[in-house]
């Protein structure tokens, strides 16, 4: 009997793990992924001052090549849950619906993965012909930390490699098929003080540069690959000393950021992805790198990453849900990548 990803969405949307708690979420991975063969590790990552934050990584096979599923069980605070229409942790299924907090972003997609995994494993003699992975995290919603990218460091210290993988991120903007994210813009936040003497508006002459004493400005900056964060600071710091010419006191605070830019280039592995999505939602899927930041900003340091998931719209939102259908539809996908990654 083929796994349900409906039944596995319901199990990981019942589990409260809103970050940094790991909820029953990992264990509830754990106990699946063991029990059809995985060597299964979970492991908690501390940094003082940070929340501590438990991780799962899982594998079967230990030849090449090494797939892997990547993905986030913690979920962001549900609100109000009085304004919710039906328990936030309950994975109520109303309308062809499943609703509660993840069930898109992103407990509905790593319960497809799992499904489309051990359809495939039971298909094919309980093994796969190189390997496959699972690397769940607990802290993508929060600071990401005590997350991925010491998951990855432990991984690879271990002597483990990976080859490609897939972030089952809501990668989709308005309907099945639509987007696979193949890289995300870096994300830089900064703050701009700008000094002078103060003085009485209506006497400016008086002032230097403006009337109160200080300004102060918070900025973001999204940016492409033609940047690092290195570089976009420097580059900031000489535009303001530029425009300060000399005359104006200012000074340039930079905040703590672990989300630089990142570009997986088509090929042989985005274009197999592509054409599965084709196949299964007949939509030919654009490439993108919009939206925010996302674990992949860390993997691609390890292996080719690429992002497709369920559709967005209501994630982090009141109301989360995804259709019945594209829980189903993503399974598909997913085993037809599976099948012919390793064909």
């Amino acid at each position: 009997m083929p796994a349900d990803p409906v039944i596995i969405t319901r199990d990981l949307l019942r589990c409260p793990s809103v970050t940094p708690a790991e909820g029953g979420a990992l264990s509830f991975l754990e106990k699946t992924l063991t029990a059809s063969g995985f060597t299964v590790h979970r492991m908690t990552f501390r940094e003082p001052g940070d929340d501590d934050v438990e991780n799962l990584y899982a594998r079967i096979g230990t030849s090449e090549p090494n797939l892997v599923f990547a993905g986030h069980t913690d979920v962001v605070p549900p609100g109000d849950e009085k304004a919710w229409k039906y328990p936030p942790f309950s994975g109520e299924v109303a309308g062809g619906e499943m609703y509660g907090r993840g069930a898109v972003d992103m407990k509905g997609g790593i319960a497809c993965a799992v499904a489309a995994v051990l359809d495939h494993l039971a298909a094919n003699g309980g093994k796969p012909k190189g390997s496959i992975s699972f690397l769940i995290s607990g802290d993508e919603e929060g600071i990401a930390v005590n997350g991925t990218p010491k998951l990855l460091k432990w991984i690879a210290e271990r002597g483990e490699k990976f080859d490609h993988c897939i972030l089952g991120e809501p990668s989709n903007q308005d309907a099945m098929g639509d987007t696979i994210k193949v890289g995300r813009r870096g994300s830089l936040n900064g703050h701009l003080i700008v000094s002078g003497k103060q003085g009485h508006v209506a006497y400016p002459q008086r002032a230097e540069n403006l009337t109160p004493g200080e300004a102060r400005a918070r900025f973001n900056i999204r940016f492409n690959d033609k940047h690092t964060l290195d570089s976009l600071k420097k580059l900031i710091e000489q535009r303001a000393a530029k425009a300060a010419g000399g005359k104006i006191k200012f000074e340039l605070r930079w905040e703590p950021s672990n989300a630089g830019v990142f570009l997986t280039k088509p090929g042989p592995f985005t274009e197999l992805v592509a054409n599965a999505v084709a196949e299964v939602t007949g939509r030919k899927p654009a490439l993108s790198t919009t939206g925010g930041t996302s674990d992949a900003r860390f993997i691609t340091h390890y292996c080719p990453v690429v992002e497709f998931g369920l559709v967005g719209q209501t994630m982090h939102q009141v109301d989360e849900r995804v259709p019945i259908a594209d829980l189903q539809a993503l399974t598909t996908i997913y085993r037809k990548i599976i099948d012919r990654y390793f064909a």
